[in-house]
């Protein structure tokens, strides 16, 4: 399951949402997680469906590469569906023992199930679309107003950029120490969910010394190259708006403008 995470990798293909600024991306990842709060009912829904499968297509990444991310939150997913479906008060449909399923709750469990689902779709396609250096640029370059009220926005844009950057690397050292124990005789598929727990416990020693290698080797070479950030750096790449990217703002207006207004319609 390990190689099942997207989240942080970047998938090198040429497709427009891949060439659109990294602030632009950014700005649209927040527009639609914000439009999954903002939706209440199933019209909202399928507007973020058809724009999500629509994005998706653009940028022309394999789409059983992009969904194996979602094994990674399946067991989340079925907590908060399960809170929700049995915990919500309302027209009883089926009653079992102590647990009711009511309407409410079913259409509760329901909308928390596909909020999740492209939460982490839309974080992933940021990820998969966008180089961590970009990522970074586009961050810092975003936040730079905070800049002024003494908020070290270069140093987070850096700390957000080097996390994203070690979840991979972290998730392949630690499918090498679980195949390493496994070749010595550890199991950690047989046993119910508790066991499985107390076996993957010998795994966090060798996987945190090795993070705090790899984080003592990242500081090292930094400092190694003179490394001070901050204020008065050039930039390689320097950040520049194309028309595509103001294209890319106005249809996540109008979006954004189109979730707010089925919400209103429905409460009409």
């Amino acid at each position: 399951m390990l190689r099942e995470i997207t989240l942080g990798q970047y998938y090198p293909v040429d497709s427009v949402i891949h060439r659109l600024d990294p602030r632009t991306k950014l700005f649209g990842t927040l527009v639609f997680i914000l439009s999954l709060f903002f939706s209440n009912n199933i019209w909202g829904y399928l507007l973020a469906t058809v724009v999500l499968a629509s994005v998706i297509r653009m940028t022309k990444v394999p789409f059983s590469f992009m969904v194996r991310g979602l094994k990674a939150i399946l067991f989340l997913l079925l907590i908060s569906v399960s809170f929700n479906l049995f915990l919500t008060r309302g027209e009883v449909l089926v009653q079992f023992w102590i647990f009711k399923i009511t309407r409410e709750g079913l259409k509760m469990a329901g909308f928390m199930a596909v909020r999740l689902v492209y939460l982490v779709l839309g974080s992933t396609i940021m990820t998969l679309t966008t180089t961590p250096n970009a990522l970074t640029d586009g961050l810092e370059k975003s936040l730079g107003v905070l800049h002024k009220v003494g908020v070290p926005v270069h140093e987070i844009s850096m700390m957000m950029s080097i996390a994203l950057r070690f979840i991979p690397i972290l998730v392949e050292e630690t499918d090498k120490i679980m195949k390493a124990q496994m070749a010595r005789g550890a199991d950690f598929e047989s046993g119910n969910l508790i066991q499985k727990a107390k076996a993957m416990i010998p795994l966090l020693v060798p996987l945190f010394i090795s993070a705090f290698r790899r984080a003592t080797d990242l500081a090292m070479a930094m400092e190694a190259r003179c490394y001070r950030g901050g204020s008065g750096r050039t930039k390689m790449k320097p950040l520049h708006y194309a028309s595509r990217d103001r294209m890319a703002y106005l249809l996540l207006l109008l979006y954004f403008a189109g979730i707010i207004g089925l919400r209103f319609v429905s409460l009409g």
